[in-house]
């Protein structure tokens, strides 16, 4: 497999950046009209965390690393590392020592479609990590393969310099050109979030803020009292006694 290690790719403007790693992935996902989230199998290997960054992309042979260090030379202050293989691959190709390059660097984090190791040591140094899978198995450095440039995870198109958000609830990918607009949509989501958590705690309910009420009558959804329901007596449809 040969490959190509692309330079100076565009990124995300940095304040862009900066604004989304505000609001969680949740909120992200459902501003964005719920685009852009990666497969649920990617978990941190830490609780907690939340970090956002633009993407340098890695396209490797499965259970080889060896373009995990040419792509260290080109992360730098702000990116993310985003790793994915060629086809499905659990072994631990990134640990504790390239974790310390990355960060000496200024690497936020590291999303990877494969394995991990030394997971202990990652959470001591406070590098955090989304994988596939957390493996000792080891690696050889044997394989050509890409840097920074497009690559798909589970169906996501993520190419270099887009913004990667990850938290405890998963990954998002936001495209470069969109981010601005994906920070301020998250913003207006947040501020109607937090509206209706007050309205919540002052005891509203769901049904009635949201006007689901009418959505359930409509669905032909019916109250009735537990006496009517196991007696098979007529269902009640206003909802009184219920």
């Amino acid at each position: 497999m040969s490959g190509v290690i692309v330079t100076g790719p565009p990124k995300a403007d940095a304040q862009d950046v900066e604004a989304l790693a505000g609001y969680g992935v949740a909120t992200v996902h459902e501003a964005m009209g719920r685009t852009g989230l990666l497969p649920a199998h990617l978990r941190p290997i830490q609780q907690g965390t939340r970090v956002a960054g633009a993407a340098v992309t890695l396209l490797s042979w499965p259970g080889d690393n060896l373009m995990i260090h040419a792509a260290v030379e080109q992360c730098g202050e702000g990116d993310l590392l985003v790793v994915t293989t060629t086809s499905p691959s659990t072994d631990g190709m990134f640990g504790e020592l390239f974790a310390t390059a990355l960060q000496r660097r200024g690497v936020r984090g590291l999303v990877i479609d494969a394995g991990v190791r030394d997971t202990q040591e990652l959470r001591r140094l406070g590098f955090p990590a989304w994988a596939a899978a957390v493996s000792a198995q080891g690696t050889v450095k044997a394989t050509g393969g890409s840097v920074n440039v497009p690559v798909a995870i589970g169906g996501q198109v993520i190419r270099p310099g887009d913004v990667i958000l990850a938290d405890d609830d998963g990954v998002i990918v936001v495209p470069r050109e969109e981010a601005r607009r994906a920070a301020e949509a998250s913003a207006a989501r947040e501020a109607k979030e937090a509206a209706s958590r007050a309205a919540f705690h002052d005891g509203q309910l769901g049904l009635d803020r949201y006007g689901l009420r009418e959505k359930l009558a409509q669905l032909g959804v019916t109250y009735a009292s537990y006496e009517d329901h196991v007696g098979g007596g007529a269902p009640v449809r206003d909802g009184a006694g219920a």
